[in-house]
């Protein structure tokens, strides 16, 4: 009787299941050794394999999200992606916040973010490419994650049924950047920022995931980025297209990242031929010009009926100075203004001259793609010559 006795209250301390009593570790060892209905005191449940400890199980609860934003820490990331699985549904541990630890490495801008179970870490990786702080952020696998072992212990890949589209991202879209459609998009001048590049390949079609490579101790690029279509059919369009453009003084190297080029397949001409014209225009506005100047000119930032008046005129004169000085020294600001017959050369445009072709990079880069009055700024090189000639209009 004394052996019963010992027996029962070892089970009610490690299972906390018997009225009255109270487990020595709440909310934990319930879980691992629930008491079935009926059951007798005496059988000890056979511990199923989603009962394993927590240890055991981290491995495939944790994600790897790299590329954070230095403004990152344990506190946002845990936030934002406790918020995002809500929204698309992820949670699938009952109510409460998905995220349970985040471990950040600063230096190198990644974090390890732990869940709560298997099935949330897997939906979890629905959500690489996701914005986070105005940056998108990669969504993988850690390094330790072991799928034959994983597959036991939940679903490995994300619910088919999750509502991505409430945070902006496509369905399917689940590593996003792998895969044979992955493009390498190499050549690229390294004064193009994000915005540019990507709206350069949007040429074809929105993009599913995006990565422009960058050093990790400048953050500025290294030439060369990777992308993947949310329609895959336009693959070898966009490389056919892209491969062997000019920019600047480089020339694009664009393929399959895990094979040589392809060629469009015959239906595919048209698009083709529609995507090259669209790339023509897209050279004109981020490479005008062969090699870069002293001279930019912007466009998009003033209208005709802006520049009439003289006190507005010297206003927007004055703001141009003050926005074009923040990038180096300047020589000069030319607005050109409306003749009698409104046919003056250059009406709209804003030419900044400055002391050095290093000066003149780096307002490009800063100022193009700018909003100025509600309108997105165009900011391209201007042959010297033609500027020093009085040319504006070409």
């Amino acid at each position: 009787m004394d052996l019963v006795r010992l027996h029962l209250e070892t089970y009610s301390f490690l299972a906390g299941q018997i009225p009255g009593t109270t487990p020595a570790i709440p909310g934990m060892f319930p879980a691992m050794f629930p008491l079935a209905t009926g059951q007798p005191f005496g059988a000890l449940p056979v511990m199923p394999v989603q009962a394993m400890t927590q240890q055991a199980t981290r491995h495939a609860r944790r994600v790897y999200v790299g590329g954070l934003p230095p403004t990152a820490n344990e506190q946002s990331v845990a936030t934002f992606f406790s918020q995002v699985m809500a929204a698309i549904g992820g949670n699938t541990a009952g109510p409460g916040d998905a995220v349970v630890n985040v471990y950040i490495n600063h230096e190198k801008k990644f974090a390890f973010v732990e869940m709560r179970s298997v099935e949330e870490a897997s939906n979890a990786m629905a959500l690489d490419g996701i914005i986070f702080e105005g940056a998108p952020v990669k969504v993988r696998r850690p390094s330790d994650y072991n799928p034959s072992l994983a597959a036991t212990l939940g679903p490995s890949q994300p619910n088919p049924n999750l509502n991505l589209a409430a945070v902006g991202l496509t369905p399917g879209s689940a590593g996003g950047l792998e895969g044979p459609d992955r493009i390498f998009v190499g050549g690229l001048p390294y004064y193009f920022t994000e915005a540019q590049v990507r709206e350069l390949l949007e040429s074809f079609g929105p993009l599913r995931g995006f990565d422009l490579v960058k050093d990790r101790e400048t953050g500025n690029s290294k030439g060369y980025a990777f992308c993947v279509y949310q329609d895959l059919s336009v693959t070898d369009i966009a490389c056919a297209a892209l491969n062997g453009i000019k920019m600047g003084d480089k020339t694009l190297t664009v393929r399959r990242a895990n094979q040589g080029t392809n060629q469009p397949k015959p239906e595919q001409e048209s698009v083709l031929l529609h995507a090259q014209q669209q790339i023509a225009l897209q050279k004109l506005m981020l490479q005008p010009g062969a090699v870069s100047t002293k001279v930019l000119c912007l466009t998009q930032v003033v209208s005709p009926e802006e520049l009439i008046n003289d006190e507005d005129y010297e206003d927007i004169m004055e703001d141009m100075r003050g926005e074009g000085e923040k990038f180096g020294t300047l020589v000069n600001v030319v607005i050109p203004r409306p003749g009698p017959n409104d046919a003056a050369p250059g009406v709209g445009k804003v030419f900044l001259e400055y002391a050095d072709i290093d000066s003149a990079t780096k307002a490009r880069a800063g100022l193009n793609g700018r909003k100025f009055g509600g309108n997105q700024v165009v900011a391209v090189f201007y042959p010297e010559n033609k500027f020093a000639q009085g040319e504006y209009d070409d």
